[in-house]
């Protein structure tokens, strides 16, 4: 899942970067409001943490024009004042949380999966094609019975692939798209990912995951269990 971080102190921003990356997640920090926006815009994060009182742009001007360029993605609030006022206002723009400075890190991360599990288990949740099935909030995968544990970076791969399914998918979109970017290294990694997730799906022959040599991958339903 990728979470975009936009937090104007450096120290506490880079905390909460690295603390949240650990916890699996893909996250962009930014310094200020404007910043943001335009990391917004290219990254199309899962879930953003912004600080209310930024240089540039406020958290409150920033989450109003990220929510009109998309309603339904989630935000939390930081910040250090405990004013009823900011408060009322946050959660009346429909903020999913407003955590107040200082805090542990965990509690964010506490937060953040209880947001992103409330906010998509019912959206894209469960993926199946012939025997097998991703349920990606779990990271599980069921194929013919038997149950795989999948990295959170598994899951995404074959999210989109399952999402994708018939399609012929470039190698440098599903980079962009499931990496956030496309270079040499990351293509050897995503190779890497692909021969894991043939190995998962080995099991169920109702299911290939084609290569299209010079372009990139497919993951086809055959129509009949050879």
């Amino acid at each position: 899942m990728k979470v975009l971080i936009a937090e104007d102190d450096i120290d506490f921003g880079n905390i909460l970067s690295q603390y949240v990356s650990i916890n699996g997640f893909d996250v962009t920090l930014t310094r200020n409001g404007k910043e943001a926006w335009g990391s917004y815009i290219r990254e199309k994060p899962d879930i953003c943490v912004l600080d209310i009182m930024m240089p540039e742009m406020d958290g409150f001007s920033l989450a109003e024009k990220i929510r009109q360029n998309d309603p339904e993605i989630p935000f939390v609030f930081l910040t250090a004042k405990t004013l009823k006022e900011d408060i009322v206002k946050g959660l009346k723009m429909g903020a999913d949380d407003y955590i107040t400075k200082p805090f542990d890190p965990e509690v964010l991360i506490l937060r953040l999966n209880n947001i992103l599990k409330r906010v998509y288990t019912s959206i894209n949740d469960e993926y199946t094609i012939s025997s097998t099935t991703l349920k990606f909030n779990t990271l599980e995968l069921f194929c013919r019975g038997k149950k795989e544990k999948l990295t959170l970076k598994e899951a995404q791969l074959l999210r989109y692939l399952m999402a994708h399914k018939e399609t012929i998918l470039r190698r440098e979109v599903i980079l962009n798209e499931v990496w956030g970017e496309d270079d040499y290294f990351l293509g050897r990694s995503m190779d890497v990912f692909i021969s894991r997730i043939r190995k998962y799906l080995s099991p169920d022959k109702g299911i290939e995951l084609r290569t299209i040599r010079g372009t990139g991958f497919v993951l086809e339903e055959t129509q009949v269990e050879r």
